[in-house]
């Protein structure tokens, strides 16, 4: 009998990625499905590689709400982008993280060495999400279907309500945490409070987050963004969420969504609810050196970790502190942080809690605070305040984008860290590359 094989954990390398636009919901469905956005984005990236789409091993991705036609919408996706009836793909759901869960497990097969080149990341298109029937009018319908006479289907008619017809917001049920009844929102008050946080801090980073958005587009550092051209003829080429306009004046003017009466967070220093798609491509060393493919950076590891879900934003620190502790790395080891701006709030209070020695001390066992982030090595591109966070996408448009970071400073490692609805948190530390033995 022949030995098993024992496959070594190999590198895994980011060698490509694009996103489409992301595009701000505006009160009805957007001019694209969440898998028309990853084949957009997904057709340019595969069209300027040295190899066919059917060379892939697999397709994975993340998405929170496929629509109706969507059902295991990674499939859909590879199918449509020529990559084949026989490569495999599946969708993967990790709330907010959806998207960094698809890179961490097309990076485990790669490492494992089942795979050698995968395409991976998110989709979403949040203004489609749905509205539901609610169970009242799902059970008169389900009366009126089982009534075989015509007495039995007056009777049921009769039984009609005006209240049934209320809908299930499905996009508002799915921001709220059934179990403790928050609002995501809410859970970005709760931070506030607990670290002091102030609605002029807030809306000063939510300033700052369209302010280096802007600058970044101005600089044409956003490469990764792809034009994005629906089936009536209109075409997008750049993120529409982004305000020029913005003051602390006009932040400052608008009122409190998530606690009318005591609350900070407003709709201003909150993420947009918003349409998009990012996708990477990553490889092995011998897809690279097979297809002589570049590399933009090498994902070195991944840590995901729970949270109490009313603080739901605290999970970068969590994962992220993890992470890098065993890592033996420090926070000033890190040259360049992504953390997705859900709230100002929630980023906020990371940073305090980052530098908090009672936090550490509690949740780490460490003797003193892990450390203060650098605001000039935070999100320096901006972030999803003024992008928008389309849930499924984000955890792979923050890692794409610190891999490009690291490439224009030339700096060394980042760290990618989100928070995730539920209360979890994911952080990913990737590394800039400039040359490996092929």
């Amino acid at each position: 009998m022949s030995e098993i094989k024992n496959t070594k954990q190999r590198d895994v390398y980011i060698v490509d990625g694009a996103r489409t636009p992301f595009l701000k919901a505006r009160g009805k469905p957007g001019a694209f499905s969440a898998s028309d956005l990853a084949i957009q984005t997904g057709r340019e990236l595969l069209s300027r590689q040295p190899f066919k789409p059917s060379d892939l091993n697999e397709v994975v991705i993340g998405c929170m709400m496929p629509s109706p036609d969507e059902a295991n919408i990674a499939r859909l996706i590879a199918l449509r982008l020529g990559c084949g009836k026989a490569i495999p793909a599946w969708t993967v759901q990790r709330n907010c993280a959806s998207g960094m869960q698809a890179l961490d497990s097309a990076l485990k097969d790669i490492a494992s060495g089942r795979h050698d080149l995968v395409l991976a990341g998110g989709t979403e298109a949040m203004s489609h999400a749905p509205l539901l029937f609610n169970n009242q009018m799902t059970n008169w319908f389900s009366g009126m279907m089982g009534a075989k006479t015509f007495n039995q289907k007056l009777k049921q008619t009769l039984k009609f309500r005006p209240p049934f017809l209320k809908p299930v917001i499905a996009l508002l049920r799915g921001l709220t945490d059934p179990t403790v009844n928050l609002t995501m929102g809410q859970t970005a008050e709760n931070l506030a409070y607990r670290f002091n946080i102030s609605r002029e801090e807030m809306d000063a980073f939510s300033l700052e987050s369209h302010q280096r958005t802007l600058s970044a587009q101005n600089n044409h550092y956003l490469t990764d963004v792809l034009p994005a051209f629906s089936s009536t003829g209109d075409f997008f080429i750049a993120d529409d969420g982004v305000r020029a306009d913005t003051t602390l004046a006009k932040l400052a003017s608008l009122k409190p969504f998530f606690d009318k009466k005591f609350g900070n967070v407003t709709a201003g220093n909150s993420s947009q609810v918003s349409d998009g798609a990012a996708l990477l491509l990553l490889a092995s060393i011998d897809a690279i050196k097979k297809y002589q493919l570049p590399i933009l950076a090498r994902i070195t590891d991944v840590q995901w970790a729970g949270v109490p879900p009313e603080e739901m934003g605290l999970g970068p620190v969590n994962s992220s502190v993890q992470l890098l502790n065993r890592q033996q790395l420090g926070i000033d080891d890190i040259d360049y942080w992504e953390i997705n701006e859900a709230f100002a709030a929630q980023v906020l209070g990371c940073l305090a809690a980052f530098a908090d020695n009672d936090y550490c001390k509690v949740h780490f066992g460490m003797n003193q605070a892990f450390g203060k982030i650098d605001p000039n090595k935070l999100n320096i591109d901006g972030g999803a305040i003024a992008l928008g966070h389309p849930v499924g996408a984000s955890g792979a448009r923050i890692v794409l984008r610190l891999a490009h970071i690291l490439k224009r400073q030339q700096a060394k490692r980042g760290v990618a860290a989100i928070c995730i609805g539920g209360g979890q948190g994911g952080a990913m530390l990737i590394e800039n590359i400039s040359e490996v033995n092929l």
